[in-house]
C-alpha cells in the first residue's frame, strides 16, 4: 500500500499528535524521498532524524490497525537503513559561490558606480545578482553582456545589439555588435568599477573569458577596478590541450593556456594580471570574491545551461573533444537535442546511427541544416569515462578517415581551436589519438607549473 494511503487523517492520530505536527511529518517525508544518502544527511541531519523516529514511534504504538502498523514498521527500517549508510559518508559541505557572499563584496561597491559583466548564469537561486546588487544599494549604471547576449538565447558568435534592460531601465552594452570588443570611452567614463559574475566551462575557446580579459585590457587602459564573483569551473578537474600558439591567438583564444586549462574565471582574471598577460603588461586593481567549499576536484553542476548549446552536463564534458567538428563540415549535433554530443555527415558510411539537424533556437542555419547525418551517438557515455579520457581525438580523427575528404576536410578555424600548427598535419599522417595527446604531454606540465602562484582553491 503507498505511504499516501496510510490514514493519517484519521481521529484518532489527529488527537494525539495535531494538525501542525502531522504536516510536518508528511512535509519530511516528502522532502526525503528523492534523496540518497549523503544528499540527506547533508539536509536533514541527525537531529531531525531523531524526532523523525520518535514521532514515527509514537504513531505506530497508536495505530490499532496491525497491517497498517506493519507497513510502518517496514517504511521506518527503510529510512533507518538509508541513515545508516549517511552516517558511514564523510559529509560535503554545499560549494558557495562568489555571488552568494554580499556581506564581502557589497560593502566594497557602496559608493561607486559599477558596470555588470554577466548574463543568464548570474543567478544566485533564483535571483540575478543584478537584482541582489540593485536591493543593496549598489549603483549599477551598465551592463555589460558577452556572446549570447545578456539572456543567453542568440548563436554562437550572432550579433548581438546593444540595448537596455527591460526590467531595470539600465542600459546594455553589447560585446558582440559586431565592432571592436572594447567599450568606448563614453561609456568607460561612467563607472568606476567593473563586476564579473558569468559561469564559464573552463575551455580556451568558450568565449566568457576572452570577454573577461577584453573587459580587463579595457580597465587597465582606463583606470578602473575589476572584481571577479568567482563561481566553479565544471571542467576543473584536470588539464589537457596543448598551450595556444599565440600566432593562433583570435576571438576563441586570447592567452597562452591549454585547451582544458582547469580554472575559474578569478583563477584566469588573477594569472593574466600576475603574467603580464594583458596589453603592454598593464595590471587592474583585482578583487576576487572565492567560492567557498570549492576545490579543482569538486565535482559542480550547473543549475543554469551556460549558452544554447551546452543543455547539459554531457555536453559540457564532451565539449573538449567535439568542439573541433567547427572546423569541418562534420555535423556535432547544432540544431538537435543533442549538441556536442554526436558527431556525423551524411556521406559517412558504416554507421547505424542518424540525425538531422534543423534550425531551432540557438541555432538558427547549423551545419548539414536539414540532412540526414550519420555517424555516432556519444550521449551514453558515463560522465566518469569522459572525464578520465580528457581530451578525444579519436572521433575527429575517425570521422577525418570515413570521409576520406582529404584537405577538404579541415578549416583554418582548426587551429585556432586546437592551439597549434602541426595538430592537423598529424592527423592526416595516421597519428593516433594516443600519440597526439603524448606531443603535448610537456605543455601541460609546464602549464600546472606556472598556474600554481595563482590558484585560489585546492588542486
Amino acid at each position: 500500500m503507498p505511504f499516501s494511503n496510510i490514514p493519517f487523517g484519521s481521529a484518532q492520530v489527529r488527537l494525539r499528535f495535531g494538525k501542525t505536527k502531522l504536516n510536518k511529518f508528511i512535509l519530511f517525508f516528502t522532502q526525503l524521498a528523492p534523496f540518497g544518502s549523503a544528499q540527506v544527511r547533508l539536509r536533514f541531519g541527525k537531529t531531525k532524524l531523531n524526532e523523525f523516529i520518535l514521532f514515527f514511534t509514537q504513531l505506530a504504538l497508536t495505530l490499532q490497525n496491525l497491517t497498517i502498523l506493519k507497513q510502518l514498521m517496514a517504511y521506518l527500517r527503510t529510512i533507518l537503513t538509508i541513515f545508516a549508510m549517511a552516517m558511514l559518508l564523510p559529509t560535503t559541505a554545499q560549494i558557495r559561490i562568489g555571488a552568494q557572499s554580499t556581506d564581502e563584496y557589497i560593502p566594497l561597491l557602496k559608493g561607486k558606480r559599477v558596470a555588470l559583466l554577466s548574463n543568464h548564469t548570474g543567478m544566485v537561486g533564483d535571483k540575478h545578482v543584478l537584482d541582489i546588487m540593485l536591493e543593496k544599494g549598489v549603483n549599477v549604471t551598465t551592463i555589460f553582456s558577452p556572446e549570447h547576449g545578456f539572456r543567453g538565447t542568440a548563436d554562437a558568435g550572432e550579433h548581438v545589439s546593444s540595448s537596455v534592460d527591460a526590467a531595470t531601465g539600465i542600459p546594455i552594452a553589447s560585446l558582440y555588435d559586431g565592432g571592436k570588443r572594447e567599450p568606448k570611452k563614453e561609456i568607460m567614463d561612467k563607472f568606476d568599477i567593473v563586476v564579473v559574475d558569468i559561469q564559464d566551462v573552463g575551455l580556451r575557446f568558450y568565449t566568457y573569458y576572452c570577454t573577461m580579459i577584453d573587459m580587463m585590457n579595457a580597465s587597465a587602459k582606463y583606470g578602473k577596478a575589476f572584481m571577479v564573483l568567482d563561481r566553479p569551473n565544471p571542467n576543473g578537474m584536470y588539464v589537457d590541450g596543448p598551450i595556444l600558439d599565440m600566432k593562433y591567438a583570435s576571438g576563441v583564444g586570447r592567452l597562452p593556456i591549454p585547451v582544458v586549462h582547469g580554472l575559474t574565471m578569478g583563477e584566469i582574471a588573477t594569472m593574466a594580471n600576475g603574467e603580464g598577460w594583458l596589453t603592454d603588461g598593464k595590471k587592474v586593481k583585482l578583487t576576487v570574491i572565492k567560492c567557498k567549499n570549492y576545490t579543482h576536484q569538486s565535482r559542480y553542476v550547473l543549475p543554469i545551461a551556460p549558452s544554447p548549446n551546452l543543455p547539459n552536463m554531457r555536453a559540457i564534458y564532451l565539449y573538449p573533444s567535439t568542439c573541433y567538428f567547427e572546423a569541418t563540415p562534420v555535423s556535432l549535433g547544432r540544431g538537435t537535442s543533442k549538441p556536442f554530443q554526436v558527431y556525423g555527415h551524411p556521406n559517412m558510411k558504416g554507421y547505424s546511427f542518424c540525425f538531422t539537424p534543423r534550425s531551432i533556437s540557438g541555432a538558427k542555419n547549423p551545419p548539414q541544416l536539414n540532412k540526414v547525418c550519420y555517424g555516432v551517438d556519444l550521449s551514453s557515455l558515463s560522465d566518469d569515462e569522459i572525464i578520465a579520457g580528457g581530451i578525444n581525438l579519436e572521433y575527429i580523427i575517425d570521422a577525418y578517415r570515413n570521409l576520406n575528404m582529404g584537405d577538404h576536410f579541415f578549416r583554418p578555424f582548426f587551429e585556432k581551436l586546437i592551439g597549434r600548427g602541426d595538430i592537423r598535419k598529424m592527423i592526416e599522417e595516421g597519428k593516433s589519438a594516443a600519440e597526439i595527446k603524448a606531443s603535448w604531454a610537456d605543455d601541460v606540465e609546464k602549464f600546472k607549473r606556472q598556474r600554481r602562484p595563482y590558484l585560489l582553491y585546492q588542486e
